[in-house]
C-alpha cells in the first residue's frame, strides 16, 4: 500500500509566528544560535532580492540580463567571503528585448497591454496592419488560399476567453445557473476554436506558425491567460520572421470580438529586439569546503533564470535570494563546514532543466558524495511542505535535521510521505534521477501557479519579506544539520514503479529549430 501525504505530528509544533526574537530553541547549540539571529534579525534577504528583482530585472536565457545576473550573484559571493567560480555548461541563443507598444487604431484608439514574447524578431518600425482571425480552413488547400490574403495582416493564433474573470470569485459571486452557463459558454468556444485548428493536429500535420512565416504576416497575436485577475504568462516566440505579441486576456479578447464581427480592428506595434548570435552559458556555482568529508556534499539549489513577461520575482528570484541569504548566514556562524556545502544557482531551468542537468553530469563526484540536496522553486510564503522524493530511509534524517531548528520556524511544517515525483519540472530531478538523495522545500502552490508562475505579474511586490527571511535561516540550518549527521542518507528510494526518474536528455549547444 503506498503511503499518502499526511502531516507528521511530532513535526506540527504549536508556537507562534516567527518573530525577530526566538522563545524557542530546542538546545543550547550556538550555530542555530548564530543562525537565527544572522538570518532573522541581520537579514539582508530584502536588500538582495530588491536589487535582482528590480535592477537586473528578467532573466531570460540568452539576455544581457541572465549575464548580470551571474556577474552580481558572482560579487555578492566575493563580498561574503565564499568561494565562487562560474561553470560553462553550453550556449544558447542570444537575444535582448527592446520596448514594445500595441496600440488598436481602429475602429478605435486604445493603448494594449501587451508584451513580446521571448527570442522574437522585432518590427524595425512601427507597423501597421488589419487583425484577422485565423480562417475556419478544413484542407490545407483552403488554409493556403487563405494565408495569400493575410500578408502584411495581423493573426490571432489563440483561442480567445469568453471571460477573464478568476474562478474562484465567479464561484463566489454568481448564482449556481450563471456558473454554468460560463461554463458552457466555454467549453463551446474552446470546441469552435479546436474546430478552427483541426488541420494542424496531429504527428504529420503543418505547422502553423510556419506557414503564417512563409506568408509574411505582419505578426502572430497570442494570449496565455493564468485564470488570475489579470495576469497572463508569456513564453517564446513560435515565429522566426514575423513579431510575436502576447496579450492580456480582456486585450486579446477584445481584438477578437471586433475581428468576428467585422468591425475592422486594425493595430500599430512597434517592438525593438536584437539578435546577439550564440552565446555562452554559465552556472553560477558557491562551496564552503568541508573540514572533515569533503567529498561529501550538501547542495543548496535554485534557479537564476526567468522568462521575461516580468522581473522573475516568484520564480525563481525568491528561491535564488534564499539560498544566497542561506550561504551569507552559513558564512557567517558555520564557517567550517564537516561536510563541503555547495549552492548551485542554475541557467536555463526554464529550458528544460539544462543548467543543473549539465552540473550533475559534468560532477559525477558531487552524485556520488551526495549527503542531501535541498531544492526551492516556488516563490514566495513559508515553507510548508519538505517532501523527500521517496527516500523514505531519509526520513529518520529529516527528522533530526528540524527537531534542531526553532518552533517559530517548524510550527507550520509537514513532510510529505514517501513525497513521490509527481512534479519533474524543476532542478531537483538532475539530481534524483541520479540516484542522490534530494529534499524538496515547498511553498503554497495554488496562488502561485495562478498569479505568478510565468506570469506579467512575478514582481518584487509579490514577496512576503518575513517568508523569505524565515526560508533562508530555514535552509541554511537544514544545510549546517545535514553537514553535521554522523549518519548518510540512505539512497534507497520507493517510487511508483520502484526506479529513479529518467534523466532529461543533456543540452550542450543551441540548435535554431
Amino acid at each position: 500500500m503506498r503511503l499518502r501525504s499526511f502531516v507528521m505530528p511530532t513535526l506540527l509544533l504549536a508556537a507562534a509566528a516567527g518573530t525577530a526574537a526566538a522563545q524557542t530553541f530546542r538546545n543550547d547549540d550556538p550555530v542555530i544560535r548564530r543562525m537565527w539571529e544572522e538570518g532573522m534579525t541581520r537579514s539582508q534577504a530584502g536588500a538582495l532580492a530588491q536589487v535582482l528583482m528590480d535592477s537586473i530585472g528578467p532573466r531570460l536565457a540568452g539576455s544581457p540580463g541572465y549575464d548580470a545576473a551571474v556577474a552580481w550573484i558572482s560579487r555578492k559571493y566575493e563580498e561574503f567571503g565564499i568561494p565562487v567560480r562560474r561553470e560553462r555548461y553550453g550556449t544558447w541563443r542570444g537575444w535582448q528585448m527592446g520596448p514594445v507598444h500595441a496600440d488598436l487604431i481602429a475602429p478605435r484608439t486604445q493603448t494594449l497591454n501587451a508584451h513580446l514574447m521571448g527570442w522574437s524578431a522585432g518590427t524595425r518600425r512601427p507597423v501597421e496592419g488589419e487583425v484577422v482571425l485565423l480562417p475556419e480552413a478544413s484542407t490545407r488547400a483552403a488554409f493556403d488560399a487563405w494565408a495569400r490574403t493575410a500578408r502584411g495582416k495581423f493573426v490571432l493564433v489563440s483561442a480567445p476567453e469568453m471571460m477573464c474573470r478568476a474562478r474562484q470569485e465567479l464561484e463566489k459571486n454568481a448564482t449556481p445557473a450563471t456558473v454554468a452557463w460560463v461554463d458552457t459558454m466555454r467549453m463551446q468556444g474552446q470546441q469552435a476554436w479546436r474546430a478552427r485548428t483541426a488541420i494542424f493536429r496531429g504527428d504529420s500535420a503543418p505547422s502553423m506558425v510556419a506557414l503564417l512565416d512563409s506568408a509574411r504576416v505582419a505578426g502572430i497575436i497570442s494570449t496565455n491567460w493564468s485564470g488570475g485577475w489579470g495576469a497572463t504568462r508569456v513564453f517564446a516566440a513560435p515565429t522566426r520572421n514575423a513579431v510575436a505579441v502576447d496579450l492580456s486576456c480582456e486585450d486579446y479578447g477584445l481584438l477578437a470580438r471586433l475581428a468576428t464581427n467585422n468591425q475592422g480592428p486594425r493595430l500599430r506595434i512597434a517592438a525593438e529586439s536584437r539578435e546577439l548570435g550564440t552565446v555562452p552559458q554559465f552556472n553560477v556555482i558557491a562551496e564552503i569546503k568541508g573540514s572533515e568529508k569533503p567529498d561529501e556534499y550538501v547542495l543548496l539549489g535554485a534557479h537564476l533564470d526567468s522568462w521575461h513577461g516580468a522581473t522573475g520575482a516568484m520564480d525563481n528570484g525568491t528561491g535564488t535570494t534564499m539560498m544566497l541569504e542561506a550561504m551569507r548566514i552559513i558564512k557567517a556562524a558555520y564557517p567550517n563546514p564537516k561536510r563541503t556545502i555547495i549552492v548551485g544557482h542554475w541557467g536555463a531551468e526554464e529550458q528544460f532543466l539544462i543548467g543543473s542537468n549539465a552540473f550533475a553530469e559534468d560532477h559525477p563526484e558531487v552524485i556520488e558524495g551526495m549527503q542531501a540536496s535541498f531544492n526551492q522553486d516556488n516563490g514566495t510564503w513559508r515553507i510548508e511542505v519538505v517532501q523527500p522524493y521517496g527516500f523514505m530511509n531519509g526520513v529518520g534524517n529529516l527528522a533530526r535535521w528540524l527537531s534542531a531548528v526553532p518552533r517559530e520556524i517548524t510550527t507550520h511544517l509537514r513532510l510529505a510521505l514517501p513525497g513521490e515525483m509527481e512534479n519533474t519540472g524543476s532542478d531537483h530531478l538532475s539530481f534524483l534521477c541520479r540516484g542522490a538523495p534530494g529534499f524538496r522545500l515547498q511553498s503554497a502552490y495554488d496562488e502561485y501557479r495562478q498569479y505568478t508562475w510565468h506570469t506579467t505579474l512575478d514582481t518584487y511586490d509579490k514577496v512576503v519579506l518575513p517568508d523569505l527571511r524565515n526560508n533562508a535561516t530555514l535552509a541554511a540550518m537544514l544545510a549546517y544539520m545535514a553537514s553535521e549527521d554522523p549518519e548518510r542518507v540512505s539512497r534507497d528510494a520507493s517510487t511508483r514503479e520502484g526506479q529513479r526518474p529518467e534523466c532529461p536528455p543533456v543540452i550542450r549547444e543551441y540548435r535554431a529549430r
